[in-house]
């Protein structure tokens, strides 16, 4: 058994991975009281084997999780930092660990899944966009707000933007409220099409679209290209490459 974290920028999920999937599994919000609830969560589990953690937070987190682990189970947390080449991807960036690990492992579950060539949308704090060729090379990708962010800095940045009300999203609208959750939502949109459409052809045809994250439920309805939702990718992801590490 291992202990998989995955350190989001909004929360940590954690899943205890075990030869038949996921024996336990859970997340904290980094606003919560994270020890606490950690300590809650992982009492009584299973010592696990290894544990097994990809961050895309900063030090001071990172290690606020490593001593949870340290106290609970006396596990030190191997920190995965994103490689050239593993599990059959092969990175795009010229300096590989500039590449978020999130990312990265996306790809990893993506090309373990048999779901190469494809394009991968994570959609969280960051809009993040990767194409995945069907030999694993991934071919680059783009970053964005996500579309709760772009609304957030919208409204910091604006004196008289003050929607009254969470707004719908709609084709065209005629209130603040529904003007800002629309031109947001649709504008990642936008940028997912025409990423998906500008990689068609390196891809050799329209690629399928994988949208992952917290807010990927939402976006998936807007598209009008085909695409699916997945859960746990980097957790997914991590595993995949945990099983090539431990039979490499």
């Amino acid at each position: 058994m291992r202990l998989l974290l995955d350190l989001g920028n909004t929360r940590l999920k954690w899943a205890l991975s075990g030869n038949d999937g996921w024996l336990a599994r859970g997340a904290v919000a980094w606003d919560e009281n994270l020890p606490d609830l950690l300590s809650t969560a992982w009492h009584g589990l299973p010592v696990p084997a290894a544990v097994l953690g990809a961050s895309v937070v900063d030090e001071a987190r990172e290690a606020m999780v490593a001593g949870q682990s340290a106290s609970l189970f006396g596990q030190a947390v191997a920190w995965l930092r994103t490689p050239a080449e593993a599990c059959g991807v092969r990175n795009a960036y010229a300096e590989p660990r500039r590449l978020g690990v999130d990312r990265f492992l996306s790809m990893v579950a993506a090309r373990a899944a048999g779901d190469a060539p494809c394009v991968l949308v994570g959609v969280g704090t960051a809009l993040t966009l990767d194409a995945l060729a069907a030999d694993g090379r991934h071919l680059g990708g783009l970053i964005a707000p996500g579309p709760r962010l772009m609304q957030q800095s919208l409204l910091g940045a604006t004196a008289k933007v003050r929607p009254e009300r969470p707004g719908r999203i709609l084709d065209v609208a005629d209130n603040t409220a529904d003007a800002v959750s629309s031109g947001c939502w649709l504008a990642a949109v936008a940028l997912v099409e025409r990423f998906a459409a500008r990689m068609a052809g390196p891809l050799g045809g329209t690629p399928g679209m994988i949208l992952h994250g917290g807010d990927a439920g939402e976006l998936v309805p807007l598209l009008t290209l085909p695409s699916r939702q997945v859960v746990d990718s980097v957790l997914r992801g991590l595993a995949v490459w945990a099983n090539g590490a431990t039979s490499a």
